[in-house]
């Protein structure tokens, strides 16, 4: 059962945080607008499609900023507590900083919760949203070649290309190998592989078939052909990790690892963020009350300075942690996590620096 004092902290915990999120979400949508408008309206882009546009966008990164949001208005309204000296009343009517905690707790678990529902249901939709439109309207005619594309499209042929490039669904240096068991039946090797009209075609074209006789090659300067994959199977979007729900996400790993995708730390990261994010808040809420719950000779003033200090920092760690793991062989579990575990430890002693 919750106390008044449970009452009238969650009320302002949660309110505070909601509260901060409106006012801040408009003026992010204003400036991303204005940094886009001269794009928008040199390619006619129509009315209803940049509206879905800006919902998406809000969507899409008010779940990676609702840490910081939670952090920085638990620090505002705790300091005021503190400023009016009711932490003071609160603790020396017998109050515990544990039981002083409790609400904070609460709130912190349910934003928890609803972060979680909210990276499940809305974020995956918002994520295709934004980046279809941003790739159709703002990167159009971008070219994201890649390189040493290795994969497994069925059980028994591999592919190969030394460079794909997407926009023209063009690769250089294919093969595909096709075993049966453990022994390779035959061996096809291009120049260059074109998609067009639902057709391969192969330029410098050789084959090699191996039977129990030897060996016989067959080669052409050009074949059109079919194959069992799609083209752009070669390379999945950056973002389709992003687009899919959970459980989707983990059907899509598992089969990016039996092609052998060379990518599959980037989409590691997207999953562990999945749940570390909605972690980092209760993380962060702590920390806010250990450092603002105490009043300080500055003012309010000083622990905003301290919260914004802390907030950056989980920011920079994030994206140095992140971008490692996407671009190396670096655990992408401890490279998304590390940043929560580092300031759990930071907000243990805090809290324990807090509550003598």
């Amino acid at each position: 059962m919750l106390s008044i004092l449970d009452k009238y902290i969650l009320k302002r915990y949660l309110g505070s945080f909601f509260l901060l999120l409106m006012l801040f979400l408009p003026i992010m949508v204003t400036v991303h607008i204005a940094e886009k408008i001269g794009k928008i309206l040199s390619k006619d882009v129509p009315t209803n499609e940049v509206l879905l546009y800006l919902v998406d966008f809000t969507v899409y990164f008010s779940n990676f900023l609702f840490p910081l949001f939670l952090f920085i208005s638990t620090m505002f309204f705790t300091s005021k507590l503190a400023m009016n000296t009711e932490v003071i009343a609160f603790l020396s009517s017998g109050v515990s900083f544990n039981r002083f905690l409790r609400p904070y707790v609460i709130g912190a678990t349910l934003v928890c919760a609803l972060a979680l529902v909210f990276s499940a249901v809305f974020v995956p939709n918002a994520a295709s949203g934004f980046n279809e439109f941003q790739y159709k309207y703002f990167k159009r005619g971008t070219d994201k070649q890649t390189t040493n594309v290795f994969r497994q499209i069925n059980d028994n042929d591999f592919v190969y290309v030394s460079n794909y490039q997407p926009s023209r669904q063009t690769g250089f240096d294919f093969t595909l190998e096709h075993f049966e068991g453990n022994e390779m039946k035959f061996k096809i090797y291009a120049r260059r592989i074109e998609f067009q009209d639902s057709t391969y075609i192969l330029s410098g074209y050789k084959k090699r078939i191996i039977q129990e006789s030897g060996e016989r090659l067959e080669t052409e300067a050009k074949k059109d052909t079919l194959f069992d994959f799609d083209i752009d199977e070669l390379t999945p979007s950056d973002y389709i990790a992003e687009t899919l729900q959970f459980s989707e996400l983990n059907e899509f790993i598992a089969l990016e690892e039996k092609r052998g995708n060379s990518n599959m730390n980037l989409y590691y990261v997207e999953k562990y963020k999945r749940t570390s994010i909605p972690v980092s808040a209760f993380i962060f809420t702590l920390i806010a009350v250990a450092v603002s719950s105490v009043k300080k000779r500055g003012g309010m003033g000083v622990n905003l300075a301290i919260g914004i200090v802390i907030a950056m920092t989980y920011v920079f760690l994030d994206k140095v942690f992140g971008t490692i793991a996407e671009k190396s062989t670096f655990n992408p579990w401890i490279a998304v996590w590390f940043p929560n575990m580092f300031f759990a430890v930071v907000a243990f002693f805090l809290i324990r620096n807090a509550r003598r």
